[in-house]
């Protein structure tokens, strides 16, 4: 294995805080050389998992700017929003793709995407009787010893009775396969555009392989890693980056660069994360910005609809939008 790949003690918290602080045409450089990397070890068979959101139109355009014939690749969920599957149309060389269910029979199946990953699959495999899960419900560790980590599962230990199925199921059967199946077809490797600064797990992520994980069970390059939102709306500012309208128009504040519509355009009816949300929260936005969207999430799931109403209310999130 080649020093220049191999996963070592460089990939470490301190390290990526010290990317994070990079100047911006810096981050551009090192990101190019991280893509050029991938594409030569992969003999040029990549190509870009591609959302329509903003950071993946940075990676698209940093990506295609090197190299002209990558493919995007965009999974119709089913739950995008109509401004992100119109402006994947509009991209040039882009591959469609579609999960084999869809939402109504994933959220059947494995359950509501609510709290966050994590501790939707705890919920899931807890009331499977998971031991480990059950554990860690309990704020402890797999040899039944406290841990201070595992404290902050016990708040949502009663989600364990809530009268709703409950799963992290979503992402991997409507997103992931479909990309998995592609690449097996095809034998083309991705390119993705997870910011390590997004959450604890994309954080572990990078701390594991960094952003080319050439040796890991499904090699993926995630050259922006160490990139900051706000890196992100400076470059489509700068370079005009081709945007989804759901965002409407990027602005530069006292505070920074910011969005004058959606800050985030993920699956529209995705609750992880939602009782984190600054008011309105995501869904209230939707009921402004997309009202029939709006009203299928409220609609009860036996009437056709998702059922996302008493989901919230049993969660304690508004969902109406505000006066």
């Amino acid at each position: 294995m080649s020093k220049h790949h191999m996963s070592d003690n460089r990939h470490t918290l301190e390290f990526l805080k010290e990317l994070q602080a990079l100047p911006f045409e810096r981050k551009i450089l090192i990101t190019q050389t991280r893509i050029m990397e991938w594409h030569h070890r992969n003999g040029g068979k990549v190509y870009v998992s591609y959302s329509a959101g903003k950071d993946s139109a940075v990676l698209l355009h940093l990506v295609q700017q090197q190299f002209p014939d990558v493919p995007a690749v965009f999974v119709n969920t089913t739950l995008e929003y109509p401004e992100n599957i119109q402006l994947a149309k509009a991209t040039p060389n882009c591959i469609f793709l579609k999960p084999k269910m869809n939402f109504r029979q994933v959220i059947e199946k494995y359950g509501y995407p609510v709290i966050g990953k994590d501790v939707a699959r705890t919920i899931y495999y807890a009331r499977r009787g998971g031991r480990w899960a059950n554990l860690r419900l309990k704020g402890l560790r797999n040899d039944g010893e406290e841990s201070s980590f595992r404290q902050r599962y016990k708040r949502w230990a009663h989600l364990v009775d809530a009268p709703f199925l409950i799963g992290d199921g979503c992402c991997e059967v409507m997103k992931e396969q479909p990309c998995m199946t592609f690449e097996k077809e095809t034998g083309l490797a991705p390119f993705i555009g997870t910011l390590a600064s997004e959450s604890r797990r994309r954080t572990e992520g990078w701390l594991k392989a960094g952003c080319n994980a050439f040796d890991s069970k499904r090699p993926r390059s995630a050259p922006l890693s160490f990139w900051t939102e706000q890196d992100i709306l400076r470059y489509i500012d700068t370079y005009g980056v081709p945007l989804s309208k759901v965002y409407g128009e990027i602005v530069k504040t006292d505070k920074g660069y910011k969005t004058t519509g959606a800050e985030r355009t993920g699956c529209y009816a995705c609750l992880f994360g939602c009782h984190l949300d600054k008011k309105p929260n995501r869904i209230q936005r939707l009921a402004t910005t997309h009202p029939k969207l709006h009203a299928y999430c409220m609609k009860d799931y036996e009437d056709g609809g998702l059922g996302l109403k008493q989901i919230m209310e049993y969660l304690d999130i508004p969902h109406q939008e505000e006066n």
